[in-house]
C-alpha cells in the first residue's frame, strides 16, 4: 500500500515522443494560439467599439470569444511550455486545478451556446418583442446563470477528484489533465466520480443540448415562411454559423467524456482534446465573422480610423 501515497506529480505524455517533432509541433501550436488570441481579441474589440454591434446577439458572441480565450489558455500555454522545455511534470494539485478551470469554461460555453439559440429564436420568431424581452439586464443574467452552472459542475468534479489516490503508473496519456485520464490512473474506487460525470455531465449536457436545438425547430418553421430570398439567406447564414459551432463543440466533447469504459482507449484520444482545446477556439471567430456583413462593416470602420483614406 506504500505506492498509493508516494505519487506527488504526473508525467504528461504530450503529443509525440519523437524529439524531431518537438520544435515543429511547438511552432505549429504557437501559431495557432497566437491566431486564437488575435482573432478573439479582435472580435471583442469590434463588439466593444462598434455601435452597430451593441445588440444582444453580439454581446453573447463577445462572451463566447472570452470563453474561447480562457479555455484555450488553460491548456495551450502548458503544452507550449512542455514542448519547449521537454519537461512534462505536473503536480497533482496543479493537475486538478487545470481540470477545474477547463470544466468551468467548457460548461459555461455549453450553456452560452444554448442562450445564443434562445436569442436567435426571439430575434427571428418574435421580432416585435425582441428588445423588450432581451434587455441588457436579462442578457447579463443569462451570462451569470451560465457562469454559476459552470462553476457548480467544475467544483463538484474537482472536489471529488481530490479524494482520489494514485499509484503505479504516473503517465497521463495526453497534453493536459482531464477527468478520463485521472480516472485511468486512480487506484481508488472511482464509481462515484464516474456517476457524477454521467449525472452532472449527462443532465447538464442533455439539458443544454435540448435548449440549444429546440428553438431551431420554431426558427426553421418561421424562416420557411419568409418570402424574400435575400432576407431568408441572411437568417440562414446566422443560424448555420451558430449550429456549426455547436456541432463541432458537442461532437468533440462527447467523444472525450462519454465512453463505454474509462480504461478503453480510442485511437483518437489525443485528437479530440486537440480539437476542442486548440482548433475550436480559433475556428469560432472565423465561422462567425467571415460571412457576417456587420463584422466586415465594423472592421472597415475601425480600420479607416486607424489608417485613414485606405478603404
Amino acid at each position: 500500500m506504500e505506492n498509493q501515497t508516494n505519487l506527488k506529480e504526473f508525467f504528461l505524455s504530450g503529443l509525440s515522443e519523437l524529439p524531431a517533432l518537438q520544435l515543429p509541433l511547438f511552432l505549429i501550436f504557437l501559431l495557432i494560439y497566437l491566431l486564437t488570441l488575435i482573432w478573439n481579441l479582435l472580435i471583442i474589440i469590434l463588439i466593444v467599439t462598434a455601435t452597430n454591434l451593441h445588440v444582444p446577439m453580439y454581446f453573447f458572441l463577445g462572451n463566447l470569444a472570452i470563453l474561447d480565450l480562457c479555455c484555450s489558455s488553460v491548456t495551450v500555454p502548458r503544452l507550449l511550455f512542455d514542448l519547449y522545455t521537454k519537461g512534462r511534470r505536473i503536480t497533482i494539485k496543479a493537475c486538478i486545478s487545470q481540470v477545474f478551470f477547463f470544466i468551468f469554461f467548457a460548461t459555461t460555453e455549453i450553456f452560452l451556446l444554448s442562450v445564443m439559440s434562445y436569442d436567435r429564436y426571439m430575434a427571428i420568431c418574435l421580432p416585435l418583442h425582441y428588445m423588450q424581452i432581451m434587455s441588457w439586464k436579462v442578457c447579463v443574467q443569462f451570462i451569470f446563470y451560465a457562469l454559476c452552472l459552470g462553476f457548480t459542475n467544475s467544483i463538484v468534479h474537482a472536489l471529488f477528484s481530490l479524494n482520489l489516490t494514485f499509484c503505479e503508473s504516473d503517465i497521463i496519456e495526453g497534453f493536459f489533465c482531464d477527468l478520463p485520464q485521472l480516472f485511468q490512473l486512480s487506484c481508488s474506487d472511482i464509481s462515484i466520480n464516474i456517476l457524477l460525470v454521467f449525472v452532472f455531465g449527462g443532465s447538464l449536457g442533455v439539458g443544454s443540448l435540448i435548449l440549444t436545438f429546440l428553438p431551431y425547430i420554431y426558427i426553421f418553421k418561421t424562416v420557411l415562411k419568409i418570402q424574400v430570398k435575400g432576407k431568408r439567406s441572411k437568417v440562414f447564414s446566422t443560424c448555420t454559423s451558430h449550429l456549426t459551432v455547436v456541432f463541432i463543440f458537442y461532437c468533440s466533447t462527447m467523444f472525450n467524456y462519454f465512453r463505454p469504459n474509462v480504461s478503453y482507449h480510442f485511437t483518437g484520444d489525443k485528437a479530440a482534446p486537440i480539437f476542442y482545446n486548440v482548433i475550436v477556439p480559433v475556428l469560432n471567430p472565423l465561422i462567425y465573422s467571415l460571412r457576417n456583413q456587420d463584422f466586415r462593416t465594423a472592421f472597415q470602420n475601425v480600420f479607416r480610423k486607424i489608417i485613414p483614406n485606405t478603404i
